[in-house]
């Protein structure tokens, strides 16, 4: 038994799974046929709002016994591909409005409409990345090199 219990409100709801079990497509049989059977729908989507509620890394869904971390998070990424979630949220952000009413007028997109403080000039010339100068440590084993000392260059021999 994990961490998590049966009792503890991070399951699903019968209401809300009720509503939300329709919108899952079916599941594939895999093309072998010879694996384990496919975690069930309903665990798989405790595993993922647990996920999303608490944080919580996926590798750390082992300790809670609900499902595993790879199962939940295979499923995250085939139904957000079908559109599971934006079309829920879109349902029961309609439910709130009928039921409450949402003040559609003062809603806004987050975002911001200024200039990055240290986005720099436009079109600047960009760095090379990080190199060493002539007056920074150099490693024990190496010398220094720069473009003050030329390199020798090694005699051919015939």
């Amino acid at each position: 038994m994990g961490l998590v219990a049966r009792s503890d409100g991070w399951r699903i709801p019968d209401e809300v799974w009720s509503q939300m079990e329709p919108l899952l497509p079916a599941g594939k049989p895999h093309p072998l046929g010879c694996h384990r059977p496919r975690v069930d729908d309903r665990a798989a989507m405790t595993a993922i709002l647990f996920v999303l509620r608490t944080g919580c890394p996926w590798n750390a869904l082992k300790a809670t016994g609900i499902c595993s971390s790879s199962s939940a998070h295979r499923r995250f990424q085939e139904w957000g591909e079908a559109g599971v979630f934006r079309t829920f949220w879109k349902r029961g952000l309609l439910a709130y409005d009928k039921l409450k009413g949402i003040d559609w007028q003062w809603l806004a997109m987050d975002g911001t409409m200024t200039k990055a403080p240290l986005g720099g000039e436009k079109n600047r010339p960009q760095s090379h990345g990080p190199r060493q100068t002539r007056h920074q440590a150099q490693s024990v084993d190496r010398r220094p090199r720069g473009p003050d000392r030329p390199r020798r260059r090694r005699r051919e021999s015939k």
